[in-house]
């Protein structure tokens, strides 16, 4: 658990729950010079807001595709949107598909007290996106204005398959072999983006 208060008034608190007992390393607990630990959690607290990030590795069974899900919420108050980070996070990760969502939560008053439940103006999600991000991605924009919720999806145009294979290249692949894999990679895909099942034809 990790808490923070701050001044003049307000606090948060973290807490982390786990399935199962979470093994501590103590061995470089001691005074001794060495080097700390690599965690697996790493809780902190920013000031004025929180970035949390859950993964999820699993992989197909039948086809033998692995995936990684990370699960990324960028949260703040005051003047600084969340939005703002959207570029950085989308050019470090590099994903292949993409599902982000934005709603302000709560609500902020001007000098006479009245609620502005958004404060900004805001149209898409894209308009936060870089033109050379919007070049590379398909992005589909499923947006509730009355409700202040913003929802945009969005999938790889074109992908190599040499960034999805372990140990050989798609030149040491037969072209009848690579043309399947390539058709259970992209169907992998538009099963993550469309978020339903897709029969085989």
């Amino acid at each position: 658990m990790a808490k923070q208060d701050y001044d003049p008034q307000g606090a948060s608190v973290t807490i982390l729950v786990s399935e199962g007992p979470v093994n501590e390393n103590l061995e470089h607990a001691s005074d001794n010079e060495s080097p700390g630990p690599l965690p697996d959690v790493v809780v902190a607290h920013l000031d004025k807001s929180h970035i949390t990030v859950h993964t999820y590795p699993e992989y197909h069974p039948d086809e033998g595709i692995s995936t990684f899900r990370a699960d990324i919420d960028v949260s703040t108050c005051g003047h600084i949107s969340p939005l703002k980070a959207l570029n950085y996070l989308i050019h470090s990760f590099d994903a292949d598909i993409m599902t982000i969502d934005y709603r302000v939560r709560g609500f902020t008053r001007d000098i006479t007290g009245k609620k502005f439940f958004i404060d900004h103006k805001i149209n898409s999600i894209q308009n936060y996106m870089g033109g050379d991000f919007k070049d590379r991605y398909h992005m589909i924009d499923v947006n509730v204005y009355q409700e202040n919720i913003f929802h945009t999806k969005c999938i790889l145009k074109e992908f190599d398959l040499d960034n999805y294979l372990f140990g050989i290249t798609k030149k040491d692949i037969q072209p009848g072999e690579k043309k399947k894999i390539k058709k259970r990679l992209k169907k992998e895909m538009d099963e993550i983006f469309y978020g339903r099942n897709i029969p085989k034809v």
